[in-house]
């Protein structure tokens, strides 16, 4: 929401715009170099704590494009398809939406990922081909249940996030 480019350029969310004086000041406060870590942290703070997209006009994604199948996919989104199935009954008491779950190639740094319902296209996991080839069933599982627990903060009206409710509800799913 607020961030510095390759150039040094301060970048700021268009919400931003609509903010009262202190959040204003405390962008200002963000970005002084040679902040102490506390007041960066504080200032952080206010910055997340004010509703910046209820301030912008809505951006629209560009619509997903879908991968081609690859050999042996079919199976693999069986496999989670029940994987899912399975976390949301033992978890979640059943109570998660039965989600697409994609397969992605393009995935370099991401592990996962939700897509909230709000997106055109609806809402969707992503799974990374290379994490599952790479690291095996296991992992692939927790990254699922990661994921899962964003489709939860979705479900649930929460922000999706890595917040400090993300990091209670994933504590207690483990």
């Amino acid at each position: 929401m607020v961030s510095f480019n390759r150039r040094n350029g301060l970048r700021v969310h268009s919400g931003y715009a609509a903010a009262p004086d202190a959040v204003i000041a405390a962008i200002v406060e963000w970005a002084r170099p040679w902040m102490p870590r506390a007041r960066r942290k504080a200032a952080s703070r206010v910055l997340l704590g004010f509703p910046v997209h209820q301030h912008a006009a809505p951006t629209r994604k560009p619509s997903r494009r879908l991968e081609p199948a690859q050999p042996g996919d079919a199976e693999k989104l069986e496999r989670l398809g029940a994987l899912h199935q399975a976390l949301n009954r033992r978890h979640f008491g059943g109570g998660l939406s039965a989600v697409p779950i994609r397969l992605s190639t393009k995935m370099r740094r991401k592990l996962g990922l939700y897509e909230a319902k709000t997106n055109p296209a609806g809402a969707m996991i992503a799974i990374s081909r290379r994490h599952l080839k790479r690291d095996g069933w296991k992992p692939v599982t927790d990254t699922l249940l990661h994921e899962m627990v964003h489709q939860w903060q979705d479900e649930t009206g929460r922000a999706v996030d890595h917040r400090a409710g993300f990091w209670r509800k994933a504590g207690e799913v483990g």
